[in-house]
Parts: structure tokens; sequence; C-alpha cells
């Protein structure tokens, strides 16, 4: 196999501002800092907020039942979190050949650089951190890395400026919130027609609109005493209410070619999604309701415009004929409490196996369909040969797993 995770994530490292972030600025700039609610960790301070790695956010190799929320500093991380020398290893001990990159300290699309008052600054820190995920590293580890960046939706303008300079650096993907009004003080909705700049940006430049879960958990309603379980069961639904978002917003009668990959909300969802939806527009007509593009069925729609996200699933592959199978792409989610590294294709391959997926199939989730949604040559700088999980694997049997 060939394996594309288009959801990883990385802690920034410790020097990602001392080397990015504008030299008359610098004053003002992150810095690590004691975390106030463990000293012993490290957390950025900037703004006067301080915002820490939760240990959820870094769980790969550590033994399950010492898992939890609590701050993590970089001591107690595995060093591929944030070293993308070593990460590049992990992938290789993984079988992994690219994957997508999601931000931590900035928030998965920006959202907590956007919430800070002094815009200039967030700016200045979301510039630099893009430098960084969609210049320094893909350019230090040519084939590795799809470039994912994120934008400041808080600007419209800026953020068009912002993509087309991303765009020039080769980024093929951004992160947006997945329900903008679900987020902090609340961002106008995909059909306010607040985002028709940002959308027409994207779709000039061929670049993804990439919505990561998190922001819309508070959309959610759960009784009082509600725990940690409860989020992380419930999270395709976020994804139903984002993609219902967008379908419904009369976004791609404006921009047919707009591309949006849901990003960890799993397959489940999408078939009885797609039949309520066919079943809504013909039972329903009487509301008057134009939202898709004339001719186009909501099927049709996703089938064109979606790309969704599978880690381990296997009641979803089921319906990969009702999804469509070009709409499916596999992820790892590296180092989140989802990833399923450092056994990701025994895990992969027997679901696959178990759905009794041809060899086509299994070409198009692991690899193809990312890289042709994506825009991305898998094999632009690694030929065939030494992309899969065999040859990968091989370089790193000294790396340590356990």
């Amino acid at each position: 196999m060939v394996m594309i995770s288009i959801d990883d994530h990385v802690v920034e490292p410790a020097d990602i501002f001392e080397k990015h972030f504008p030299k008359s600025l610098m004053d003002q700039a992150p810095t690590l800092t004691a975390h106030p609610r463990n000293p012993n960790v490290q957390a950025w301070q900037f703004q006067g907020s301080v915002v820490g790695s939760s240990g959820l956010n870094a769980v790969v190799s550590w033994p399950k039942n010492e898992w939890g929320m609590d701050p993590t500093g970089y001591a107690e991380m595995r060093p591929g979190v944030y070293d993308m020398d070593l990460r590049v290893r992990d992938m290789d001990a993984n079988g992994t050949l690219a994957a997508t990159l999601f931000a931590t300290f900035p928030g998965f699309a920006g959202t907590h650089l956007a919430s800070l008052p002094d815009k200039k600054l967030s700016l200045a820190a979301l510039k630099a951190f893009n430098d960084w995920v969609v210049g320094e590293v893909p350019d230090t580890h040519p084939g590795r890395f799809i470039p994912l960046g994120i934008i400041p939706f808080f600007d419209v303008d800026e953020s068009a400026r912002e993509i087309r300079r991303l765009a020039a650096m080769g980024c093929r993907s951004i992160s947006i919130p997945e329900t903008p009004y679900g987020v902090g003080e609340g961002f106008p909705d995909f059909k306010s027609g607040y985002w028709d700049p940002i959308f027409s940006a994207c779709v000039e430049h061929d670049i993804v609109l990439s919505l990561h879960i998190g922001g819309g958990f508070s959309l959610v309603k759960r009784p009082e005493g509600f725990n940690l379980d409860d989020m992380m069961i419930l999270t395709p639904l976020i994804s139903t209410i984002a993609a219902t978002d967008m379908m419904l917003s009369g976004a791609f009668q404006k921009f047919p070619d707009l591309k949006v990959a849901m990003s960890e909300g799993g397959v489940g969802w999408v078939a009885p999604w797609l039949d309520r939806l066919e079943r809504h527009v013909v039972n329903q007509s009487w509301t008057g309701t134009s939202f898709l593009p004339q001719g186009m069925s909501p099927t049709d729609v996703w089938r064109k415009n979606f790309l969704a996200c599978y880690i381990t699933e296997p009641s979803g592959l089921s319906n990969r004929d009702r999804l469509g199978i070009d709409t499916i792409a596999w992820e790892c989610d590296y180092p989140h409490s989802d990833s399923t590294w450092p056994n990701s294709p025994e895990m992969l391959k027997e679901e696959l196996d178990a759905a009794q997926c041809t060899d086509a199939e299994i070409d198009k989730i692991t690899f193809e369909n990312a890289s042709r949604f994506f825009g991305w040559d898998p094999f632009a700088h690694i030929p065939r040969e030494q992309a899969t999980v065999g040859a990968l694997r091989a370089k790193a049997a000294d790396v340590d797993i356990s």
C-alpha cells in the first residue's frame, strides 16, 4: 500500500516564532513560559493569553492509562510531535508517505489567534506559522507533507491576500472553522456571503477548504456534568452540521468548483445524510429553497465537491458505493488520541479486506483520492516503489515505536 494522511497534527516547535516572526515585533512575539496550571510544563504566552498543549494532543507512544487532558510539556511528548526530522522518521515507521499538518497553538483553523485582541499581532503570528508549515517544512522534506495553512478569517480581504500568498508557496489547503457561528463570539455563516471572497480565492488557486471538527462542539447541547466521552463520541454530528451548512449555503451555485474536505468526522454519517437530503429536495420542494447547482442532486454535489476522512470505521466502508468510492480518504491523526500509529497499515488493511475492497478501491482510499482532490503528486519527489509501506518501514527499522 501507499498511504497518505489528510489529517495529522503538529505541536509547534519552540523556535518557530524566533525564526519566522517579524523582527520589528519580536518583543511581542509568542513565547514559551511556565504553564499557570502546571509550572513544570511549558505553554505559549501571547497577548496576555496562555495556551498549552493538552495530553490528548500528543499521546502517541504513551500507555493508554496515562492519557488525559492535563497540560503536557515538550519533554513528555514523543519528539516526532514537534521535531519534523523525527516526524518523518515516525511516518516511515508507520508506512505513511505524506500528511497534512493541522496547527495546535493557533487553533486547528486559527481560531485561537482570531480570538485575541490585537489583530495585527495575530496576523503576524498566523503568517509566521504559515511560513513554517507551508514554506519551511515541505521545502525541507520534499514529498512528505501536503502544505495546509490557516487564514485570518476575521478579516476577509486580508484572508484573500493570504490565500494568494500561500498559493504562491505551493499551499494545497487551508483550514477554516467548520461552523464559524459556533466559534467564540461568532462569525457569519457560509450562507451570509461573508466567506465568498475566501471561497473565490480558493477556487481561483485550486485550494481545498479543510473543515476540521473542534469549533462546533458548543452547538451540541449536552446535560449538565457531561464528560469527555460525550464530546468524542458525538464528533460525527459536528461534521454533519458543517456539511449541511455548506450544502445549504448556496456556495456551490456561486462557486461550482469549490472543494471541501471534512476532517476527522468519519464517513458513517454520510450515507443517511445524503438519503435525507435527496428526500428533502423532492418532498419539501414546497419551501422553494434553491441551494444546488442547476441539474445537480445532493449526491452529485457530494461526489464532486466533498472528500470524507476515514480513520477506522468498518461499517462506513460498507456504504462506499452510496458515498462514491472517490470521496473517501484515509487519515492517521498523529499524534492525537484517535491515531492508529504505529499500526495503521495493519489496522486499515484488516478493515479494507473485511469490506472486500478491491485493490483499485484500496489505492483510491489510501492515496489516490487525496492526491487528486488536493492536486498533489505523491511521486513527484519519491518514486512509487520507494513510497510503499514496506519500503518506508525498511528505512525505519531502528525507530523505537515502544
